[in-house]
């Protein structure tokens, strides 16, 4: 069984082609090429949880599961928020053939499925970029979400704009693109284009009349029915789309919580991204639709980006 650490895992996957690897994963998601369960969470008591992801890519052809336990307000920079492994599995003889660091697998394949989307999503001239949040994602977001789009503006808010401060100087000083961090959601998503939400939030932190007619939303902070990050009036405004309409129906708390109150009906999700990729879907048709799309993240993305790296090593070992 060849084993992976996030070192491992920072240099063989590039954002670049990880975004590739992820719509490809999300095409066969979409066309019923995969297998999947749907994300069991075992509380484990304050902010932690225990979760449990499994799934087949292909004809059986890739198959594994992702075991993580996160605490979203863990600030320990040498693990971060998620700690687990993601472990596939050999199809004839059943056993065990990787096994990679999940938190470097989620960080970087969930910054990338964003990218991919704002790439189908995004106006194309889209340049001033907002990012909700000051942890790992954020980082990982504005770097990813750079691979798609030519962005001459990054805006980074957090509950902490000492954090939002030493983020900014960060992306700044490796990018060189204008970094600034902001006090206020309001004025930091002024006429941005495109919108990442990654933070912790339980109740809405974006809404309806902080955004911009066009822009485009990456929601991602919340990954199970409870926490949400923006709110009723925004989701039913957009036009939602979704990495797992499945998953999203029944763990999406933004779309269920917006659902429950009426402000949207049951077929409000538009599509999967995964459709938008394969060209079965137009999502953008004006330069003023808001574009939300919903990541949940799956576990296709993680045994998809654990094959790719697994076959990349095997050819520089060779």
């Amino acid at each position: 069984m060849r084993v992976f650490s996030a070192k491992d895992v920072e240099t063989h996957l590039t954002y670049i082609d990880c975004i590739r690897i992820m719509q490809d994963a999300m095409i066969k998601l979409s066309s019923n090429e995969t297998r999947q369960m749907l994300r069991q969470i075992l509380p484990l008591g304050a902010d932690k949880m225990f979760g449990i992801m499994g799934g087949t890519l292909g004809d059986f052809d890739i198959f594994g599961s992702k075991l993580v336990a996160v605490s979203p307000s863990r600030t320990d920079k040498t693990s971060g928020s998620h700690q687990g492994v993601v472990v596939t599995f050999d199809k004839d003889t059943l056993a065990p053939t990787c096994i990679a660091d999940a938190s470097a697998i989620t960080a970087i394949r969930t910054a990338s499925t964003s990218a991919m989307a704002t790439n189908l999503l995004a106006r194309k001239e889209a340049s001033i970029l907002t990012i909700l949040g000051t942890g790992e994602q954020a980082f990982h977001h504005a770097l990813a979400i750079l691979e798609v789009r030519q962005i001459n503006e990054i805006r980074i808010w957090g509950r902490s704009l000492h954090k939002a401060a030493q983020l900014t100087q960060k992306i700044e000083q490796l990018t060189g693109i204008k970094c600034t961090p902001y006090q206020h959601v309001e004025t930091a998503c002024a006429k941005a284009d495109i919108i990442c939400t990654v933070t912790s939030a339980s109740t809405p932190i974006l809404h309806q009349h902080h955004v911009s007619k066009g822009t485009h939303l990456n929601v991602v902070g919340s990954s199970f029915d409870g926490p949400r990050e923006i709110d009723d009036a925004l989701v039913s405004i957009s036009k939602f789309i979704v990495d797992s309409k499945t998953s999203v129906e029944s763990q999406g708390s933004e779309y269920r919580h917006a659902l429950a109150n009426k402000a949207i009906s049951e077929n409000h999700i538009l599509g999967e991204i995964g459709e938008v990729a394969s060209k079965t879907l137009d999502a953008r048709t004006s330069s003023e639709d808001i574009t939300i799309f919903k990541s949940l993240g799956h576990i296709v993305q993680d045994i998809a980006a654990v094959a790719y790296i697994a076959e990349k090593t095997k050819e520089v070992t060779q």
